[in-house]
């Protein structure tokens, strides 16, 4: 990992806004994303006693996914789409797949989504990511592609080749070098795990 160019990109952010993620024109931005408001929707709809309610469920995953400012406006009609055109039992396993990973068994939540979304050719990282980046944005991460590619390149990251198709071997790995990385700068500039990928995005454009 190259920590020392991680603190040169710390520089150049405090450079550029002195008052970090406070700053005003990073407001404008934060107002955009509104992941307070996407976090307060995903713990209301996806609390565990939620998840007795399939439909329901599946009708609150779309909602969010449209929602989503970190969402592409080409993935969201698809997924509403392929999510409304599963079967019963196709339903049934997108929701308990998603329950496991916010609530249970984190590895096998993963593959049951993997597993649904592949179907529809729908197995895309924004979309397997999204809904728990919003529920726990401290500690789970949304990975945008050409971000993570990006990252793990030019930072170095130890162990990860990236790929299209997600993995959560893969998803593991980056996110426990994200979470160091994000330990090593100074907590203004990664308020939540999306956050500190932005402020990545942003200053890494001058380092490829």
């Amino acid at each position: 990992m190259r920590k020392d160019l991680l603190k040169a990109c710390e520089v150049e952010f405090f450079m550029r806004y002195p008052s970090g993620f406070d700053d005003p024109e990073m407001e404008i931005i934060k107002k955009k994303h509104k992941i307070e408001k996407m976090h307060n929707f995903a713990v209301e709809k996806f609390d565990e006693e939620r998840f007795g309610f399939v439909e329901e469920v599946i009708e609150n995953m779309i909602k969010i996914i449209s929602r989503s400012s970190l969402v592409s406006l080409y993935e969201k009609p698809k997924f509403r789409d392929f999510a409304r055109s599963l079967s019963k039992d196709e339903k049934e396993t997108l929701v308990n797949g998603l329950r496991e990973f916010l609530h249970g068994e984190r590895s096998k939540g993963f593959e049951m989504m993997l597993d649904i979304l592949s179907r529809g050719k729908m197995a895309k990282w924004s979309l397997i990511s999204i809904i728990p980046y919003y529920y726990h944005p401290q500690t789970e991460v949304f990975c945008k592609p050409t971000t993570v590619k990006n990252i793990v390149t030019i930072f170095e990251l130890e162990g990860l080749v990236y790929k299209p198709r997600p993995s959560f071997d893969f998803y593991e790995n980056y996110k426990k070098q994200l979470l160091e990385m994000r330990s090593l700068v100074n907590p203004n500039l990664a308020p939540d795990n999306a956050a500190f990928s932005g402020f990545l995005m942003m200053v890494m454009e001058s380092y490829k």
